[in-house]
């Protein structure tokens, strides 16, 4: 009993302002990824940039490969102000507004060009404060890359794709891209992927090369498909309250600290995506294949479906202004 209200005074007076030493803000930082992904790396310049530019007033614990919290708890915890910082898959936000599912449309970039363009626009900005009435609030985006499709068969056209069992993230998208093709969507946290396609729980699934490479799903998988069918991008997250609780040295501290994070993570995406296709296609593990221009038709236009069953949901005009980003229009 006396340890424990001798910690609790320690607390007190550590956080007390006034009692002799300047409040220090702990800013917990929670990823499912591991370190050496362009989100760990990002992840760990906000850290230094923070630190340095507000030294003694707050401290940034990085927490990554569901460390602390994963897929499924992480929103909660957020909520809760268990963790005060996220980078959260786009893919998980449905269940707050549908106008996000936009990024989850398969086909509608041609590159990570494309979708820089559209997350900078005056329609893609915006969408950062689309769940703050839900106390949500997004301070930017950050890019992880283009997703490839991965299975025991090649995955060559959507007919090979038909009764294969595919680990999604928690998107009605993307359960209806895959029941598109006659396969069998199944929504599973991150951290349990590779034991699922270890053990047959799953048949396949689709990613970005970083995270493929990283969390060793090339292993557990013969084949690889260059399909750059969508993407896996992240939307840097707070409790809004919490933060515009803050004050406006402490906010603008760690605004500048993540403009800083964000222009690592997006130089080294495509970077990483690069080197860890090599490293895969390195260790012989796995079979690469790449996409003619025919099979490439054929899932895409397999898929069209998708795009009018959420149009209402997303909007349309939504869906128009990504699709011109992929022209260089921005709107």
């Amino acid at each position: 009993m006396r340890k424990w209200v001798f910690a609790a005074a320690a607390v007190a007076v550590f956080m007390a302002p006034g009692a002799g030493m300047a409040q220090q803000i702990v800013i917990k930082f929670s990823h499912v990824v591991a370190e050496n992904t362009p989100k760990g790396q990002a992840a760990l310049k906000f850290k230094e940039e923070a630190e340095k530019l507000l030294p003694g007033k707050v401290r940034i614990e990085v927490y990554p490969n569901s460390q602390l919290f994963g897929d499924a708890k992480e929103m909660e915890a957020l909520a809760l102000g268990d963790v005060q910082f996220l980078a959260t898959s786009l893919s998980k936000f449905d269940k707050y507004t549908k106008k996000l599912q936009v990024f989850d449309l398969p086909f509608l970039f041609d590159d990570v060009a494309a979708i820089d363009r559209f997350q900078a626009s005056p329609t893609g900005k915006p969408l950062l404060k689309e769940m703050e009435s839900k106390n949500y609030l997004g301070l930017g985006y950050w890019h992880n890359g283009m997703k490839q499709l991965s299975a025991n068969k090649p995955l060559l056209t959507p007919a090979d794709a038909k009764g294969l069992k595919f680990r999604i993230q928690q998107s009605d998208v993307l359960a209806a891209q895959f029941q598109a093709v006659g396969a069998v969507p199944q929504k599973l946290a991150f951290s349990e992927v590779y034991q699922a396609l270890q053990t047959g729980t799953v048949d396949a699934q689709e990613n970005t090369w970083s995270n493929i490479y990283s969390q060793k799903f090339f292993e557990v998988q013969k084949h690889i498909v260059e399909s750059n069918h969508g993407i896996v991008d992240y939307m840097v997250l707070v409790n809004a309250k919490w933060w515009n609780g803050l004050s406006q040295e402490i906010r603008d501290g760690l605004e500048k600290a993540l403009v800083a994070a964000t222009k690592t993570n997006n130089e080294i995406a495509d970077q990483f995506n690069a080197r860890d296709k090599k490293r895969i296609v390195d260790s012989g593990v796995t079979t690469i294949h790449q996409l003619t221009p025919d099979q490439r038709g054929q899932w895409k236009k397999a898929m069209e479906p998708v795009w009018k069953r959420f149009e209402g949901e997303i909007g349309r005009d939504l869906i128009a202004a990504a699709e011109k980003a992929n022209t260089g229009v921005t709107q």
